[in-house]
């Protein structure tokens, strides 16, 4: 299962990677949930880590890894996620539905769509058609609110809520309710293949 994180810039893709990378790993027998960061915005799956010891760090680091949105990086980037045969894989792209993220997202299986504002998914479902993504789960992120609202099933087979206060830095993202609904249902649906 190869998931992609779509979502417009600042929606907390990032900090919801983080949060779900570590909810996998606290279930017992759970595949371990392997990330490729796929665009150039100097982020690796270290820099939540890094951030929350050291966040003056973290940025310096992030500025020196950051790089251009090239053809050659892109190939390569869709050569990992092609060639990547491990039984979880997370995917985090940039905030653009372009065709670029398209090239990068053609190997993957599945998105988790995630935006502070509803309006902005109709773009993200365009671009999981054109890359042949089945979507998982629909969250709205809430930034300003003190509770998520649980995932549900929706007759089109897509699981939505919300989560709340996707901070960078905030080590309890990791325990908030929806991510742990969706951690299961993830680690469900790997076994279940």
């Amino acid at each position: 299962m190869k998931i992609v994180f779509c979502g417009p810039p600042h929606s907390g893709k990032s900090c919801l990677r983080y949060g779900l990378r570590e909810a996998i790993r606290k279930i017992q027998g759970a595949p371990y949930p392997y990330v490729i960061t796929a665009c150039p915005d100097g982020e690796g799956s270290w820099y939540q880590e890094t951030y929350n010891l050291n966040p003056e760090h973290a940025e310096l680091l992030k500025k020196s890894y950051k790089g251009k949105f090239t053809d050659d990086a892109v190939d390569k980037w869709s050569q990992w996620v092609d060639n990547c045969e491990l039984p979880l894989t997370f995917v985090d792209i940039g905030g653009i539905p372009d065709e670029k993220n398209v090239r990068i997202c053609s190997g993957a299986t599945h998105a988790i769509l995630l935006s502070g504002n509803r309006e902005l998914f109709s773009d993200w479902y365009d671009f999981c058609k054109k890359a042949s993504l089945k979507v998982i789960a629909e969250l709205t992120s809430d930034h300003k609110g003190t509770e998520d609202v649980s995932l549900s099933l929706h007759k089109d087979g897509i699981y939505r809520g919300s989560i709340h206060y996707l901070e960078r830095g905030d080590l309890s993202v990791r325990n908030r309710p929806t991510i742990i609904e969706l951690a299961v249902l993830i680690v469900s649906m790997v076994e279940s293949l």
